[in-house]
């Protein structure tokens, strides 16, 4: 039995569906409800094996993202994956970690070892409560899975896991709520050359935001996503999750997070809901139906980095972006680039925001241009909003209600929209979080967004392009 043993795992080695549905005694004792993995599971495990079948592939990471409903037997898989890559990989290293301490040490854990004790191969290992260990005294130290608790100030965990020639695997329990830090500490496990790699994460999608919900969205294209749906997993609770229906609706963020597995149409911070901005997105406007109302643009500048110089037009309900760079330190040449599209599209109006506009406005008045500096961090015409940013944002997200439409293959500016979240004040005011906490979150700067909102700065009526005209509201030209 030994020897036929060591050569199943042998030849599983490529084969993670094989291995289990040959690795433990379906249908009997512990396992008599089970007849094999469920079908989600097995197809999670198929991709692995046709990731690993391809040589192309092989010793490229193979990352995969599961959110779901509850019960859906998400650690029961962990517990595969795991038992696989130890019994067929001979110096394997598994990382596995957890939202918090406790379903790491109470949850995820205990059900992975379980699935040891089960297996056909349990003999093989010691299965303790911070790692699961070859029985090999020579091999142990290099042959094992870790549990490991993270903190956002302690990463050295995540940093050191390379494995020359052999295996990885990272393995992620309830990711909506680990940390951004953790996610982009860990990628570095993903660079040892000649190595199988395996990086698969899962989750109630709790949170519109965090690199979890951009496996699904900005990094999409890096990641096989799924996304399960409670009911259609045998075992699962279905009077109850009924009950849960009949009680906050099919399409509530409640069911849609607990049950289908999908992520909330806004999170309990975020600004502009994804709802608002899909169906901006799906809006088809007539061609010059808005001829009658006045052509603004916005510019949110950029000088270096990463950040985006965005231009962005709005001409009543219709919303677009006409240009972006990467960034720009020329002021004269975006002042000359930004007159040729206020005369190509007869501009009404041009607001530029002054962190970086300053000079290109400057410039622009040297060409005979009245643009207006617009000071995000300025004062905000409306008392219920901290500054100016606050309120253009606010009468963006309004405009979206009131059927807005924006381009439907702009994803940037869709991604944009949604990605700020609000500051909990005391006094109530709307004050929405810098770019910076945004790039600490793993979010971009919203340059297309702002850029779009600068079009909000004053109220503009249609007028001579030569001579644009603005609404009398008693502001200064900068505002």
């Amino acid at each position: 039995m030994s020897d036929a043993l060591f050569a199943l795992a042998a030849d599983c080695a490529l084969d993670p569906l094989r291995w289990a549905r040959a690795a433990w005694d379906w249908g009997r004792g512990p396992l008599a409800a089970k007849p094999g993995p469920h079908p989600w599971q097995a197809e999670i495990l198929a991709a692995i094996r046709d990731h690993l079948a391809d040589p192309a592939t092989r010793y490229q990471p193979c990352q995969i993202a599961v959110a779901s409903g509850h019960g859906i037997g998400k650690s029961a898989l962990m517990g595969m994956l795991s038992n696989w890559a130890l019994s067929c990989h001979v110096g394997a290293r598994i990382l596995t970690t957890a939202n918090t301490e406790a379903q790491l040490r109470t949850k995820t854990g205990p059900e992975i070892r379980r699935w040891f004790g089960l297996s056909l191969t349990a003999p093989w290992f010691d299965a303790g409560a911070t790692a699961i260990k070859a029985r090999d005294p020579a091999q142990a130290e290099g042959w094992r899975q870790d549990f490991v608790s993270w903190s956002a100030t302690n990463t050295e965990a995540f940093a050191g896991l390379h494995n020359q020639g052999r295996l990885v695997m990272l393995l992620f329990d309830e990711a909506s709520n680990i940390d951004d830090k953790v996610w982009e500490v860990a990628e570095g496990a993903l660079t040892d050359a000649d190595t199988i790699l395996i990086w698969v994460v899962f989750g109630n999608p709790t949170r519109n935001s965090g690199r979890f919900r951009e496996c699904f969205r900005r990094y999409r294209h890096r990641w096989l996503n799924r996304q399960i749906d409670s009911r259609t997993v045998p075992g699962t609770n279905l009077a109850k999750i009924e009950q849960w229906r009949l009680d906050h609706g099919e399409d509530s963020d409640f069911f849609k997070v607990r049950v289908r597995g999908e992520f909330p149409s806004q999170s309990s911070r975020q600004f502009i809901a994804e709802t608002d901005v899909e169906a901006a997105r799906g809006r088809v406007l007539r061609s010059g139906q808005y001829a009658f109302a006045p052509v603004i643009l916005g510019v949110d500048p950029a000088w270096t980095g990463e950040d985006e110089f965005v231009i962005a037009l709005r001409q009543g309900l219709a919303g677009r972006i006409i240009a972006n760079f990467a960034h720009n330190d020329d002021d004269v040449a975006m002042a000359n680039l930004i007159a040729r599209l206020e005369d190509q599209h007869r501009a009404d109006a041009v607001f530029i925001d002054a962190g970086f506009g300053t000079g290109i406005v400057s410039a622009g008045k040297a060409l005979g241009r009245a643009w207006r500096l617009a000071w995000f961090s300025g004062h905000s015409p409306d008392p219920g909003c901290l500054n100016l940013r606050a309120f253009l944002w606010r009468e963006m997200r309004d405009w979206l209600k009131q059927g807005g439409a924006i381009e439907a293959g702009d994803r940037v500016l869709a991604q944009d929209l949604t990605g700020p979240e609000t500051v909990a004040r005391l006094d109530g005011k709307i004050q929405l979080e810098g770019k910076e906490a945004m790039k600490s979150r793993g979010l971009p700067s919203p340059n297309r967004a702002d850029a779009l909102a600068l079009t909000f700065t004053a109220p503009v009526r249609r007028g001579p392009a030569a001579a644009p005209t603005f609404a009398a509201d008693g502001r200064d030209d900068e505002i």
